[in-house]
């Protein structure tokens, strides 16, 4: 059964077993390439670290990662939007209420 913390959120195991309502495959493609050259910026940063580069090349490679991830985060959210979320909302009742709340907060995290 799912359990919710203090705020709401799902925790456990169920959080790791839900999956999306559908994926555009296209998103999904775009965001794992994206993911791919992230792992790669990192690997990258790691050694600029390791060789004792220059504080501000290495500070750079960290606002363009940064930059990936919100690009990623704002495809999935569009897919959440386009899948999941609606259809919650159109449910209506209860399951509505709980994705009003989800959207509010993904918007407020992924907002920073």
């Amino acid at each position: 059964m799912a359990k919710n913390n203090a705020k709401g959120e799902t925790t456990g195991k169920q959080a790791c077993d839900r999956k999306a309502v559908a994926v555009d495959p296209e998103i999904k493609t775009a965001n794992l390439a994206r993911l791919r050259r992230i792992e790669g910026q990192v690997r990258g940063i790691h050694k600029m670290v390791e060789e004792d580069r220059y504080c501000a090349d290495v500070l750079g490679q960290i606002g363009a990662i940064q930059e990936a991830l919100r690009c990623v985060g704002r495809e999935l959210i569009r897919n959440h939007v386009r899948h999941c979320a609606t259809q919650a909302i159109h449910a209506g009742g209860d399951q509505a209420e709980t994705m009003y709340d989800e959207l509010v907060e993904l918007f407020h995290k992924n907002s920073k």
